[in-house]
């Protein structure tokens, strides 16, 4: 009879063991399906149900400015960010003005990042029917360039002005629209080109793409290597971003051309990943993260841009100003599956 017991005791012990945080119930915000954001935490909610790690309750669509307060406040367990977000509540600012610097620094700080993705790549397109020489042939014309606010806006006109040296109004005229309205007015034909953060593909690509040719430009390398792009590439939120141009065609096929002086696409990309608290229990980011490394291949395939978004690059954007640092628990599960993450871009 003693025998029987322990090994109902084994047995029971090691079932508890692995399903620790199958009973675990967690709360996720992500963003509207379409993108690498709303991919990443869709995917992470599927593998920690499949996986018996926890049950992962996904609200899209959110406000994500909203969606990392409540994660530092402990409102919320994940949610995805640009991280742009954590550096403007590190300091109060933007719209995280109410809260003032000091609170803001201290919910910032409960922050802690498990996985990288990037939101979008910023770069130069047209209609071939519009005639567009390049970067250096876009004063005068009407270039659609972002939302009416924010801070795909704010990198757009920087971009244009960094790399064609004219500004937003003077230059050129700024075109701007909500991202709902996007595909319809570059298939309009009204804008003569368009700078904003997309994906390969997007819709506001393959969707105009089927009415018309098209052509996409790559930064200028003299540019992309001068001072002023290396040092607005180093702010938060923002990276260096290079493909090959020959996995560019492949990915988005006939009716597009790709130019640049070389075999290198150069561009730059708005950074971000999905965020916990960090009084996340260590375990359970262990469970969660090493599960969604395993799985990154099988992310990749859900998507056709998702072998450009840097699933699997969990150092893009990290350090220097970028206040956000890794869980310890999630940077351990990084490296020990052989990704380099340095000691800048995790927290202590």
């Amino acid at each position: 009879m003693k025998t029987i017991n322990i090994l109902a005791f084994t047995v029971a012990a090691v079932l508890t063991t692995t399903g620790a945080f199958a009973q675990t119930n967690l709360t996720a915000e992500t963003a509207s399906p379409g993108g690498a954001t709303h991919l990443s935490l869709a995917h992470m909610t599927e593998i920690a149900g499949t996986n018996g790690i926890a049950n992962i309750q996904l609200a899209e669509g959110q406000t994500l400015t909203n969606s990392i307060q409540n994660v530092a406040e402990g409102k919320t367990d994940i949610a995805g960010t640009p991280f742009i977000l954590p550096f403007l509540m590190s300091r109060g600012v933007g719209p995280y003005g109410s809260l003032g610097a000091e609170e803001g620094a201290e919910l910032s700080s409960n922050l802690r990042m498990i996985n990288p993705f990037t939101l979008g790549v910023f770069f130069l397109f047209a209609y071939d029917s519009k005639g567009i020489g390049g970067w250096d042939d876009l004063e005068g014309r009407k270039i659609y360039n972002g939302p009416p606010r924010g801070g795909a806006l704010t990198n757009g006109r920087a971009m244009i002005q960094i790399v064609a040296g004219l500004q937003d109004g003077t230059g050129y005229q700024g075109m701007q629209t909500n991202w709902g309205q996007g595909a319809t007015l570059i298939s309009s034909g009204e804008p003569d080109a368009v700078v904003l953060p997309e994906l390969f593909p997007s819709p506001r690509l393959t969707i105009p793409g089927a009415a018309g040719a098209m052509t996409i430009w790559s930064m200028p390398s003299e540019t992309y290597e001068s001072e002023a792009m290396q040092n607005y590439m180093k702010a938060p939120g923002s990276a260096p971003w290079t493909s090959d141009v020959a996995s560019l065609e492949a990915i988005m096929g006939d009716g597009f051309t790709f130019v640049s002086e070389d075999d290198t696409f150069r561009a730059f990309a708005t950074i971000g990943g999905n965020v916990v608290n960090k009084s996340m229990d260590d375990a359970l980011v262990t469970e969660l993260v090493t599960a969604y490394i395993a799985s990154v291949e099988d992310l990749m395939a859900k998507a056709p841009y998702g072998e450009t978004v840097g699933f699997d690059s969990p150092m893009q954007g990290m350090c220097g100003a970028n206040p956000i640092q890794y869980h310890p628990a999630a940077a351990a599960a990084w490296r020990d599956a052989g990704y380099k993450l340095d000691d800048c871009a995790v927290a202590k």
